[in-house]
């Protein structure tokens, strides 16, 4: 505590009254006893009040120094207790992060991330959300997250954003299906292919993506059934109602009854971009932003 100017006086009473010797608190203070004696007649001076009666054989409190003593040991308490907070704070130990992510990076990127941040801060209050792309742009705006896993490009002169996956796409059928046949599914043979994609409520990010990569290619797809859940969607994938398009990096979560093929067109991908506020400079959000650059795989 004594490194801390403008309290030491305060700091060797309380260590004095603790002790009631000033050889012993000479010792804890790393003083010698004149320097401790100083201290006690400046404090005295300033308070215009006696804080110790002093013998030869001991050292007692005035009523006016107990008084002193019991609010300022718990003040000090506070003060240093608030310093060592405030320090690990700056130092990313502690404080709150709060990561929004979408269905394309809750496998690998985002799980990956915060293991490797939750190792690092073990103290820092991370909270992760389900948000959809466009939810996220809305949450950061309004500060209710700090960063945001999303479809890209995200290109806004407000913020950051770093390319973690650029994935390519795959198409995803039941079991036997004709496209299977094929050597190399291109973006041609999924035209006149009914297809089953999320709504556009949920998946009006990626829906949209689809329809500029297909209209590039002059392909109109033929969406016959849409599903806001996608275990429904994979169900009616595997019932033989229709086929879905999925990124790479879910294709192995989708379970026995759907094959994949990949869809053979260099354009054809999905990127994933991490993005934040560029005036958010906390120490968590830096840090964070360490770790996913590491689990990401551009």
């Amino acid at each position: 505590m004594s490194d801390y100017p403008g309290i030491d006086n305060v700091h060797s009473f309380v260590i004095l009254a603790e002790e009631l010797s000033f050889r012993r608190a000479a010792e804890r203070l790393h003083l010698d006893q004149s320097a401790l004696s100083r201290r006690i007649q400046k404090l005295e001076g300033s308070l215009g009040f006696r804080l110790l009666e002093r013998t030869t054989r001991e050292v007692r409190l005035t009523q006016a120094g107990r008084s002193f003593y019991e609010d300022n040991a718990h003040l000090l308490r506070a003060y240093e207790s608030s310093v060592q907070l405030a320090r690990r704070i700056a130092a990313g130990k502690l404080g709150a992060l709060n990561v929004g992510y979408m269905a394309f990076a809750a496998t690998e990127l985002m799980p990956a991330a915060v293991a490797r941040f939750r190792q690092a801060h073990p103290d820092v209050d991370l909270k992760i959300r389900y948000i959809r792309t466009q939810g996220q742009k809305i949450a950061l705006a309004n500060d209710e997250i700090d960063l945001g896993y999303m479809i890209g490009p995200f290109d806004h002169s407000d913020y950051h954003s770093l390319t973690l996956s650029i994935e390519p796409l795959y198409v995803v059928t039941p079991r036997n299906h004709a496209l299977l046949r094929l050597t190399v599914v291109t973006p041609a043979d999924l035209a006149d292919q009914e297809i089953i994609l999320g709504d556009t409520q949920e998946w009006e990010e990626y829906r949209w993506r689809l329809n500029n990569l297909f209209s590039a290619e002059g392909i109109s797809l033929n969406i016959t059934i849409e599903a806001s859940n996608t275990l429904a969607l994979l169900g009616l994938v595997a019932a033989g109602l229709g086929v879905t398009l999925y990124p790479e990096s879910l294709i192995g979560f989708l379970g026995r009854n759907v094959e994949v093929r990949p869809i053979m067109h260099p354009l054809f991908r999905i990127h994933t971009v991490l993005a934040w506020k560029r005036s958010n400079r906390s120490r968590q959000v830096r840090d964070f932003v360490k770790v996913a650059r590491l689990t990401g795989v551009p």
